[in-house]
């Protein structure tokens, strides 16, 4: 969903996409604004030789009829105030309640559609989905109803083969596993104990 808001330094009719870039007013000014970013985690672990990822299910009534293509990494967005490591452990634990231990890895940044760029990092580790505890939002719903209602960031996570979790992940993150996979062959990662 795309926020428009509007942007004082390019004047009062400047709306944004929400990626970044805020649109120019009657008077043709234009403010330009970094571009969002996010840290996630792309947890991993191996099962009898075969390596399966975590992904999780977006909550919320946009997200709830949705599955292939609408999983993500656990992510979130930070500022320049805060290392993206930081930031991926930190948004981890805000939508799974489970504190990561270990090495994250950091891989190669990727630009999302709307702009955003996601900083991920793979690190190896094992949890139990059904015992994910997401942080929650509020969302007017049904939209114009003056009701807010509250929703998790996450309604599931699972583990996926690498195959699986190519068709399940929303398409602007695949080139995240591409790349978790081209540092597994060039053994880069570490795959953890079966």
């Amino acid at each position: 969903m795309r926020r428009l808001w509007r942007s004082r330094q390019a004047g009062p009719n400047a709306r944004s996409d929400g990626g970044g870039i805020a649109f120019g007013d009657a008077k043709g000014s234009i403010a330009r604004m970094t571009a969002r970013t996010s840290a996630g985690v792309l947890l991993y672990r191996a099962r009898e030789g075969t390596v399966h990822v975590l992904l999780v299910h977006p909550g919320g009534p946009f997200w709830a009829r949705k599955d292939e293509g609408a999983w993500s990494i656990p992510k979130g967005e930070f500022d320049a105030t805060e290392p993206a490591s930081a930031a991926a452990r930190r948004e981890f634990a805000e939508e799974t309640g489970v504190t990561l231990k270990g090495e994250l890895v950091a891989l190669a940044p990727v630009r999302q559609p709307s702009g955003k760029v996601i900083h991920p990092f793979a690190v190896a580790g094992d949890l139990d989905p059904a015992s994910i505890a997401s942080n929650t939002f509020e969302l007017e719903w049904p939209p114009r109803s003056r009701r807010m209602q509250s929703f998790p960031e996450i309604d599931r996570a699972a583990w996926f083969t690498l195959e699986e979790a190519r068709r399940k992940i929303i398409k602007g993150q695949r080139p995240i596993l591409d790349d978790f996979v081209a540092r597994l062959k060039a053994g880069r990662e570490r795959e953890p104990p079966t």
